[in-house]
């Protein structure tokens, strides 16, 4: 009996020693190499994190609500919001964490101002973010929407296109590689960032949007664990607001 409870008591010690693992799912840049960052810091505070890397905006939210990630960094409040929405999830904000430029970019011309009548224009295919570049084609004067302060417009909801702007809906992660085949692209600056799109060469952006902010987004039944409490905590520190402005030289920027 004595042997018995020793075996187990080696075994919650070690327990302890290994820490708890906590898997949480990204896209590359900066989400993965800013959570790439915290990994020691979490270590030294017996937090495993295990970072895995995905290039789509679905899987990230799909894989969280089956629980096979405990948590996700890649998303602002609107598209989380949309998702819910539309899949019947109830995934919930943890922590706001940096903000994203999104633009419009062209190796064809270097002012808005040179788009011929019938130039072809990428933009996103989702909801949430094909409304947002509308929006920002209504602002740069390209088209006008019947009603501008619609975040969810679709190409239904424009009232006049005066160049014939042709309007072609990709998924997310392949507009950064559309930038050489169309006239103009709406690219989200993490792509843009990965593709070695320099984000200030943008004809159009949107910048520093607090309804934009990417967060760290959970489930409610862990929303509490400690594990990511630490990490909520350790993404929102001054040392990460530092990363961020060192690293990325104001491409993004901190978004707490």
């Amino acid at each position: 009996m004595k042997k018995a409870i020793a075996i187990l008591a080696a075994v919650v010690a070690f327990s302890a020693q290994a820490g708890e693992k906590l898997v949480v799912g990204a896209t590359p840049v900066p989400h993965a190499e800013i959570l790439e960052f915290v990994k020691p810091a979490l270590a030294k505070e017996g937090v495993d994190l295990d970072i895995k890397v995905f290039t789509d905006f679905i899987q990230p939210n799909l894989q969280l609500a089956e629980k096979n990630l405990d948590a996700n960094y890649y998303q602002y409040r609107p598209f989380l919001d949309e998702f819910n929405k539309t899949r019947h999830t109830n995934l919930v904000p943890v922590v706001g964490v940096h903000i994203e430029p999104f633009g419009a970019y062209s190796t064809k011309i270097k002012h808005l101002s040179e788009l011929k009548d019938g130039a072809s224009v990428a933009i996103p295919n989702d909801p949430v973010n094909t409304g947002r570049a509308l929006v920002l084609l209504h602002e740069a004067g390209l088209i006008t929407l019947k009603d501008p302060s619609n975040t969810l417009a679709t190409q239904r909801d424009i009232a006049e296109n005066p160049k014939k702007l042709k309007i072609r809906e990709l998924e997310g992660a392949l507009l950064a590689r559309s930038v050489n085949q169309v006239d103009l692209a709406f690219v989200f600056a993490n792509y843009a960032l990965e593709a070695g799109i320099d984000t200030s060469s943008a004809l159009i952006v949107e910048k520093g949007k607090d309804l934009y902010v990417e967060y760290l987004v959970a489930r409610p039944d862990n929303l509490q664990s400690p594990a990511l409490q630490k990490l909520a905590k350790e993404l929102n520190s001054p040392h990460v607001r530092e990363f961020i402005l060192a690293r990325y030289k104001g491409q993004i920027a901190p978004g707490f």
